[in-house]
């Protein structure tokens, strides 16, 4: 769904770098947005917010300190997840023509125009896929490996 408000957004905006990457942001804020609300609520249910309220810590204090730290995280993991699904909504934006204009490099409009070249040349589409696939796994392998590092609970 996301895929498909990207390129909605774009067909509506034009085809150019800055309106694909409008488009992205829309499509992607709602569900980072519920997912740091969640790690908020979490957060601030915790015994150690009510004993530094108790004794007198301010409100920026505690938000700073206390719950944007132990939400930085859960953030950091999401943005690597995000990147990687703005690559591939990228590279489908380019393929069908919504994304940047031709003379800028895009994975989507060079698979797009070595489509014609299948049969003769399946090295054109095959490099650039396959780039597709190293980029998206390398950063869920980031993101899983932030994960790993920055959740607490994991941690022995």
């Amino acid at each position: 769904p996301s895929i498909v408000l990207a390129m909605v957004v774009s067909a509506v905006l034009g085809a150019s770098l800055t309106n694909v990457v409008i488009a992205l942001a829309i499509a992607t804020t709602p569900h980072t947005a519920r997912i740091v609300r969640a790690s908020v609520l979490l957060e601030k249910e915790q015994e150690y917010i009510a004993a530094a309220r108790s004794i007198g810590v301010g409100e920026w204090t505690i938000l700073f300190k206390h719950v944007l730290r132990n939400v930085a995280g859960p953030l950091i993991v999401r943005l690597t997840y995000v990147f990687a699904i703005a690559v591939l909504a990228e590279a489908a934006l380019s393929f069908v023509g919504a994304g940047p204009p031709p003379p800028a490099a895009s994975f989507g409009s060079i698979i797009a125009q070595g489509r014609d070249f299948m049969r003769e040349a399946p090295w054109i589409t095959v490099f650039p896929g396959l780039a597709i696939i190293a980029c998206v796994l390398g950063l869920n392998l980031l993101g899983d490996g932030l994960r790993d590092v920055l959740d607490p609970r994991l941690k022995f």
